[in-house]
């Protein structure tokens, strides 16, 4: 392709740690509270530790697909880039993708002035592009083929050429959304990635990654037909 390419939450005994700690002022202060250690929220505001924990739950394994899924490691990613629901005004209608490279981040609109927001890998220099284009094909665990322009930037992608496999170690990960324009693949995907600290950088020849557990999501809410909208970075 040209763009190249945990649901474990807080136990009821982590909460009630976390609780006690709060009403403690001096553990609190301390950093020894009673579920702080298990929790890494020493120090930590209670939104903080609301955050920790929704990222865990949606970060976690999934091993009920076809390639079982890992948790995230969500220590390796900034926590601006966890998935979140925030206020994003758009003429777009809802559902529309808009991926904004420039700051790392995929939304889906939402309507009503929200968006779900996505942190994401980019194209590096030389390979970023924007425009408009639209979802012409959805595939999971899709097999991925190597542009001959890629073949000839590296070389050791010859061994793909006559494709690689859907599996974990697969460019494409679990799901893959093709954008077309004007009814031809323009070879550009949103891919599924299963490296979290590639989130927040250009890394790819063009393509947009999320981690797995939001490409899923994402794919799961996002039809064939889906205008996607890439702003200028």
């Amino acid at each position: 392709m040209m763009w190249d390419n945990r649901n474990a939450g807080i136990g009821e005994s982590d909460a009630s740690g976390l609780r006690r700690a709060l009403l403690n002022r001096r553990a609190f202060l301390g950093g020894t509270a009673a579920g702080f250690g298990a929790l890494g929220l020493a120090g930590c505001s209670g939104t903080d530790a609301l955050l920790l924990a929704e990222a865990r739950q949606n970060y976690g394994p999934m091993p009920d697909e076809k390639f079982a899924i890992p948790a995230v490691d969500i220590s390796k990613v900034d926590p601006k880039y966890y998935r979140r629901v925030v206020q994003y005004e758009s003429k777009e209608a809802p559902g529309t993708i808009i991926i904004d490279p420039g700051k790392f981040y995929v939304y889906r609109i939402e309507g009503d002035g929200t968006a779900t927001r996505y942190g994401a890998n980019v194209g590096r220099d030389g390979f970023l592009w924007h425009g408009d284009a639209y979802v012409g094909r959805k595939s999971e665990w899709a097999t991925w083929t190597p542009p001959k322009e890629m073949i000839k930037r590296q070389p050791e992608a010859a061994k793909y050429a006559r494709g690689m496999p859907g599996g974990l170690d697969n460019p494409l990960g679990a799901r893959t959304l093709h954008l077309y324009q004007n009814g031809a693949y323009t070879l550009y995907t949103i891919y599924a990635s299963s490296e979290p600290d590639t989130i927040g950088s250009g890394i790819t020849s063009g393509c947009v990654g999320l981690l797995s557990q939001d490409m899923i999501h994402l794919y799961s809410r996002t039809p064939v037909k889906t205008k996607v909208v890439v702003l200028p970075a």
